[in-house]
């Protein structure tokens, strides 16, 4: 090779690889072309040659592709017999070469069409026969149908002789066929199969098997298309039998091609799926019957590749026999078995693996028959230092419970027992692949067999009768897994016991305490490395069989009377906290009610005593306890019983604990919307309401010295908002008649009111009607208070009301409508900057509403709404967009018609334009956005005047309105479509040249990104010469740009399909029927088959050689123990090396990984994609910057901050906001004030410089450089020892 170095990506897969040893030798097999090249050059030809120079002259024209004639070749002349007459098919017409092929009208052979331009002869002469058949066709006035063509075809495949024609026209009939009518074949079956049994007699031992492959495809379709009746013939059986005979034959492509046309006879016969049609194929019995002769008599030769072969059949045909067959069959796998041949031995187990994969019928498999056959494959089980055999082993068994199973349960139940402990034993295997497989199986077991059927059984003890007998049988295998002889496999173990628990813990209690105490104690033991598998499987015990079982085997072993602080069994509280759910509501009630009080009191007894530490240990312990509240909280299963014994501790604990009451809400709030599933459990808790309100009312409203910090606040308003879902209205507007007293008397504060009127925000969509009506009198006078925070609040009351969905709530809006409008237009004037959000918000739900009537009133909102959208709060801006936005929508449901209630609405935008400089730039914006929602209802005189205005802004002086104008270009340029714009595109760039100088540097960046987009759309030379010379050089950067943005692209695209596309890791050599009998596609090396005979042959045999296992240390090996198959291996035995891990992230230069955030990579690929038009788009509200964006997805726009709270400022960026208290760098401590390097300090460490360790140093060639670099530090260091001597010595000597 020229070039050392990695190929590029897909070159492996073309190269022919050497052989070891064998790099430095030149072709050292396949010289056939160099030979026959060479016996051509030196030596004339035998026989006549076909290079003449009309053959040159001919092939000349053909390529350039000048010429289109008839065939006159009469090795490529088809002639065909029909109606006994013969007469040439290609005869001199005005029909050319290939017209029957170009112009072919039956879809049936559009496959072909990819043949055209193929170098291959056997595809020029499949178009050369279809194009001659369909010229035959069309001559005689035929109709192009599948019966034409199987005719034509049929008649033509007796007349032909050579075997590339023969390939040819039976390719094409294997198409056809298919497509053919039933009645036609049925009738024609005598005939056709007399031809089709002839051509295979004449070509079973061709050299080439193109022809006799796609015969025996032909005949297979031919059979699959007879009805039942045509099966009792015997002709038709010899027929099925000629084509099951190949399917031992040696040739691979013969061979596959058999087996799969006896597949599909067998599979997809016609009659298969009628309404009458039978269990099993007629010809099944007989299938079966030679499949077991083969066996027979090739199974115990040393090769065995007949055997394999049929196996290979066997595999997808004996789902489709008769119960006694297959009961023969397994019998013949398994004394094939016993040879212990290891590529027999796996084969057999596919097809055993696919018999009950298939998931057959009783007609096909018996469950008595399945039993048996698991019973005898015990006899076959491997060595657990096998991989592969023990692999398939494992599978093949689990797929034969999973059929049992579903055949017949109580069968399946007693056969499983041996399978777990068969299973156990796996885990004891050093490999890691075993183990887990093992770990699969069992809990694939117990999901598909077990779990389906624990419904029916009631609690299950250790002396309880069968069924629930094998339980326990199944349940100790498990529990073994927990000795320390199996302490290398306990994290797959571990996951078995949680699957187990999970499944079965419900019902099997009794018998797995035993075994949750023996987690315990190991969980215990120190340095014991599965912690989180065995908290794991705990939580499951815990969500099954509930905290009380738990409890009762394995105690906290906490109860306020410890004499010292050592708690070992306290990680059951974060277990139990984790996983509780459906549990009884009581036993909180009872047991950790009690507890948490005691734990409780004897924090107070430490604390005043002065033990601080105790105190915090016992007072940490109950708040954990109070913590698994929101559990039992969780699809509880006594709320009618116990809930009405917990409400008073609960309501206590939100009034007086402040360190309990985020629990204890989040718990009520779990309870409402997980725990309350029918209306009379709502009914019981809602019951509670007039309890729970007023406490929750009272707590909210409490200063933040007692009513605690703002998440609490929160977390208590959430509640209330829970709780109102499930109080009776009545209730909810006495609450609310109540509150509207606090917020007119005098004697509350402004944080009593404030705090007021965020539960009346929270109260007033389910209040009726005449509640709001005097709720609505009493927030008005605020609608124009000077007091922001009031008029804020005021605003969001009347924002959920108008957005509730009930009834009342609509009801009101409906006929306060016009009060509404009047007092919103009314309070314009003096509404503050921080009640525009709701205030926007409110006026959106309105204006939904509205009809042709009240187009004023949005007339009169229109000016507001633009200069909103550029108000300071990110929430105002939205809302003014999507407000402006649905009253376009309103001005379309206005009409008459869709375009001109939108010009109508323009029009009053258009008025902006004339205002202030800040109206003008907010039009601007209000403009683009409009456009952008709207383009498909604005005509195209609209649009052309719309430009044309925003063109005459570019003049202006001001820089917002200069900036608003260039992003409705970008705009415009995403949008409009390139032959609408071009007219237009004069003027733009115009305007964009008059810029002035100032605004030209002011907006560099803006131009770049629109002369970029103008570029894109329109050439550069274009561009270049609408623009003014001082912008040539800017374009010409921009272009140079362009460009190697492209490049970069393409070489990071490359990069990363190169990553996507490396060569996998070597896999281990598999042992399957298919790696084994793998055949080649390449139709040339058939040719060279028997000169690698011997070669194949002597790496068969070593893929099918056996390895023996000898005994233990000295122990020599019986032969006459009934284990001794076990002894005989597939796999080598020995160390394995370990294999490397794929992962899909990228991977740096010096090895670490590249794993990049999602949203990043999001950003990317937008920042590639468009870059440009993300601040257009965020200018006009429809797109967030990314902090933006991530707390708009935390938190819904409507929430907002409780009184008292403000945002608090972090620093970041640069300039003024640059971070002040940076963290030192690492080793900083260390550095001269005063000079270069480091110095010590007293009381540290020494400080020490390293050299970096790199794989390229150990290069030969590079040790003289690093030797030198080794030479300068220690140069250096010694020069700063002397040094700092002399100072020390100077410093003595003064």
């Amino acid at each position: 090779m020229a070039r050392g170095g990695r190929l590029r990506s897909g070159a492996s897969a073309k190269l022919k690889r050497w052989r070891k040893g064998h790099s430095s030798d030149s072709n050292p097999e396949t010289r056939q072309h160099r030979l026959a090249a060479r016996s051509r050059f030196c030596s004339r030809p035998a026989e006549k040659s076909n290079l003449t120079v009309d053959a040159v002259k001919l092939h000349n024209e053909l390529q350039s592709g000048s010429l289109r004639l008839e065939r006159t070749s009469d090795s490529a002349q088809v002639r065909m017999e029909e109606d006994g007459a013969a007469e040439a098919a290609t005869e001199k017409s005005s029909g050319t070469f290939l017209s029957g092929l170009s112009d072919c009208t039956n879809a049936t052979f559009s496959k072909v069409q990819r043949f055209w331009e193929s170098n291959s002869a056997a595809h020029k002469e499949i178009c050369a026969v279809l194009a001659a058949v369909t010229e035959v066709i069309r001559s005689r006035g035929g109709k192009e149908t599948e019966t034409e063509y199987f005719a034509a075809l049929m008649t033509t495949l007796e007349v032909v002789e050579s075997p590339e024609s023969m390939a040819a026209v039976a390719y094409l009939l294997n198409l056809v066929l298919k497509r053919v009518p039933s009645p036609v074949l049925i009738k024609k079956f005598s005939d056709a199969s007399k031809t089709f049994m002839g051509i295979v007699s004449s070509q079973a031992c061709s050299s080439s098997t193109s022809a006799l492959r796609w015969v025996l495809s032909c005949l297979a379709t031919l059979l699959r298309k007879q009805d039942l009746a045509a099966w009792s013939y015997p002709v038709t059986l010899q027929v099925y039998h000629g084509l099951l005979s190949f399917c031992v034959h040696t040739k691979p492509k013969v061979r596959k091609a058999a087996q799969h046309g006896v597949c599909s006879v067998l599979r997809g016969s016609e009659f298969m799926f009628g309404d009458a049609a039978p269990e099993h194929h007629p010809a099944a019995s007989s299938t079966a019957k030679f499949c077991v002769q083969e066996i027979e008599k090739a199974g115990g030769t040393k090769e065995a590749t007949t055997t394999l072969h049929v196996l290979a059949l066997l595999r997808d045909l004996l789902p489709c026999f008769p119960a006694v067959v297959v009961k023969t069959c397994c019998e013949t796998l398994l004394r094939v078995m016993t040879l212990s041949h290891v590529l027999v031995t796996a084969c057999a187990m596919q097809a055993f693996h696919s018999l009950f994969s298939a998931q057959a019928s009783v007609a096909c498999l018996p469950a008595e028959l399945n039993a048996q056959i698991i019973t005898a494959l015990y006899d076959y089980v491997p060595s657990t230092s096998d991989l592969q055999p023990l692999l398939t082993w494992l599978s093949t068994m689990e797929r034969a419970h999973v059929n049992l199973g579903r055949l017949q349960k109580d069968l399946c139940w007693a056969h499983l027992p041996r399978l777990f402990s068969a299973a156990m034993n796996c885990f004891l295997s050093p490999h890691s692949q075993v183990v887990a497989a093992a770990a699969r199986t069992l809990e694939t077991l117990l999901s598909e067999c077990i779990a389906p059927h624990m419904g029916d059984l009631g609690t299950v003890s250790a002396s309880a009768p069968a069924p629930a007998a094998y339980l326990c049988k199944m349940f100790r295998s498990v529990e073994e897994g927990l000795t320390y002889r199996f302490h290398a496999a306990w994290g797959e173990v571990l996951r078995v016991l949680e699957v187990f628990f999970e499944t079965c813990g419900k019902q099997c209690h009794p018998i797995m305490k035993k075994c949750l105490q023996s987690l315990c104690d190991l969980r215990l033991s120190p340095h014991f490395p599965y912690t989180a598998e065995v908290d794991q499987a705990v939580g499951a015990a815990v969500s099954t069989m509930g905290p009380g079982v738990v409890l009762e085997a394995v105690p906290l072993d906490i109860d306020g009377t410890e004499e010292t602080l050592d708690f070992p069994r306290s990680w059951l509280l974060p277990v139990l906290r984790d996983y509780v759910q459906g549990a009884r509501l009581g036993f909180f009630t009872s047991y950790f009610l009690p507890l948490a009080a005691a734990l409780k009191s004897r924090a107070l007894e430490f604390t005043q005593a002065g033990k601080s530490m105790e105190a915090k240990i016992y007072d940490t312990l109950q708040w954990q306890v109070w913590t698994l509240l929101p559990g039992f909280c969780t699809h509880p299963t006594d709320v009618l019983e116990a809930f009405k014994g917990l409400a008073r501790t609960l309501g206590m604990a939100i009034s007086e604990r402040p360190d309990l009451r985020p629990t204890v809400c989040q718990a009520l709030r779990t309870l409402i919307h997980k725990g309350c599933r029918t209306d009379a459990e709502r009914a019981e808790v809602g019951r509670f309401a007039k309890n729970f309100l007023p406490i929750l009312f009272n707590v909210y409203s409490q200063p933040e010295e007692d009513g605690g910090s703002n998440a609490q606040r929160r977390s208590v308003l959430d509640t209330v908002r829970a709780y109102l879902t499930i109080t009776d209205p009545q209730m909810v507007c006495g609450f609310l008649q109540k509150a509207s007293l606090r917020l007119t008397s005098p004697e509350s504060s402004e944080f009593a009111r404030l705090s007021i009127l965020d539960l009346v925000v929270a109260m007033a969509p389910y209040a009726d009607e005449q509640s709001l009506d005097s709720l609505y009198r009493t927030i008005q006078p605020s609608l124009q208070s000077k007091e922001r925070s009031m008029q804020k609040k005021a605003y969001r009351v009347l924002e959920e009301v108008c957005a509730a969905p009930h009834a009342p709530c609509q009801a009101f809006v409906r006929s306060h409508l016009q009060e509404l409008q009047a007092a919103l237009l009314d309070s314009l004037k003096s509404v503050a900057s921080p009640a525009k959000r709701p205030r926007l918000k409110c006026l959106l739900h309105i204006v939904k509403q509205l009809s042709a009537e009240h187009e004023p009133f949005i007339t009169a909102l229109v000016p507001e709404v633009i200069l909103c959208t550029k108000e300071v709060s990110v929430g105002a801006r939205k809302n003014a967009f999507i407000l402006l936005v649905e009253m376009g929508h309103a001005f379309i449901r206005f009409g008459p018609t869709p375009q001109e209630g939108m010009e109508r609405f323009l029009l009053l935008v258009y008025v902006g334009l004339t205002g202030s400089v800040t109206m003008i730039s907010c039009t601007v914006l209000a403009l683009t956005r409009l456009f952008f929602e709207f383009k498909d209802h604005l005509e195209l005189s609209v649009v052309e005047q719309l430009l044309q205005n925003i063109c005459l802004l570019l003049a202006s002086r001001t820089r917002d309105v200069v900036k608003a104008a260039l992003g409705f270009l970008k705009v415009t340029l995403l949008l409009m479509d390139t032959k609408l714009l071009a007219k237009h595109v004069q003027g733009m760039l115009e305007a964009v040249g008059n810029l002035s100088d100032d605004m030209r540097r002011h907006f560099r960046m803006k131009l770049r990104n629109l002369l970029t987009k103008f570029i894109r759309k329109f050439g550069f030379e274009l561009v270049k010469g609408l623009l003014p010379a001082e912008f040539h050089k800017v374009l010409v950067n921009l272009r140079k740009a362009e460009a190697r943005n492209r490049k970069q692209r393409a070489l990071r695209q490359a990069a990363a399909s190169a990553s996507e596309e490396e060569a996998p890791l070597a896999q281990p050599r598999g042992e399957s029927m298919e790696e084994i009998l793998a055949d080649s596609e390449d139709e040339e090396e058939e040719l060279e088959e028997q000169k690698r005979g011997k070669e194949g042959r002597k790496q068969a045999w070593q893929k099918g050689q056996a390895w023996l296992k000898e005994g233990e240390e000295d122990e020599p090996l019986n032969f006459l123990d009934p284990n001794v198959s076990q002894r005989v291996l597939a796999t080598k035995p020995g160390p394995k090396r370990a294999r490397g891990v794929s992962h899909d992230f990228q991977v740096s230069e010096d090895g670490r990984l590249i794993i990049r955030d999602e949203e990043e990579e999001m950003h990317n690929e937008d920042q590639g994609a468009d870059e440009e038009m993300v601040d257009v788009l965020q200018d006009v509200g429809l797109r967030s910057k990314k902090s933006q964006k991530r707390r708009f997805r935390e938190e819904p726009d409507d929430e907002e901050p409780e009184a008292g709270s403000y945002p608090q400022y972090k620093a970041g960026g640069s300039g003024i906001h640059r971070q002040l208290n940076k963290e030192a760098a690492f080793g900083a401590e260390y550095r001269s004030k005063k000079g270069k390097g480091d110095v010590k300090k007293k009381g540290q460490l020494d400080p020490y410089a390293y050299i970096p360790l790199n794989r390229s140093k150990l290069n030969r060639r590079k040790r003289v450089k690093m030797q030198g670099q080794f030479k300068g530090l220690m140069k250096g260091a010694q020069r700063g020892a002397k040094a700092g001597r002399r100072s020390r010595l100077r410093a003595q000597r003064s």
